[in-house]
């Protein structure tokens, strides 16, 4: 399956170990992940060679043709809201993933769409066992 993973980039990296252990799982899955790159250590610096307008083209085409969008939302993102949004206006299946105990905005926990699907985790393992269960009913 085709999955675009999205998280925090510029708006805080603290949860970039559990960013890594879902795109690790994914792929390990055999999964294709576009955006498998976000998770590295060195995404800032990688990211920051492109120009805005590049970026917003690369990644319209890639939710465009994903299967699914599966993101990190424990740390607030304009990006990651902005697909979030993006992916739910054309119809694809969101699944909005955050730590448990983390507050998240009231847009993604109230948001009634039927295609959007708001979880928190207590830990890496069940974060993916989430994910997991989320791409198997597609």
């Amino acid at each position: 399956m085709n999955i675009y993973f999205a998280c925090s980039i510029t708006g805080g990296r603290d949860f970039e170990p559990v960013y890594q252990a879902i795109i690790a799982a994914l792929l390990a899955d055999g999964h294709t992940i576009p955006t498998a790159h976000l998770a590295d250590s060195g995404v800032i610096a990688l990211e920051a060679i492109a120009s805005p307008r590049a970026v917003y083209e690369r990644d319209i085409a890639w939710i465009s043709n994903c299967e699914a969008l599966v993101a990190e939302v424990s740390t607030p993102s304009h990006g990651v809201g902005y697909e979030v949004a993006y992916a739910l206006s054309i119809g694809k299946p969101v699944l909005c993933l955050y730590q448990a105990g983390q507050p998240i905005s009231k847009m993604l926990t109230g948001n009634s769409h039927t295609c959007i699907q708001v979880n928190s985790y207590q830990n890496m393992d069940n974060a993916i066992a989430i994910v997991r269960s989320f791409l198997a009913q597609r």
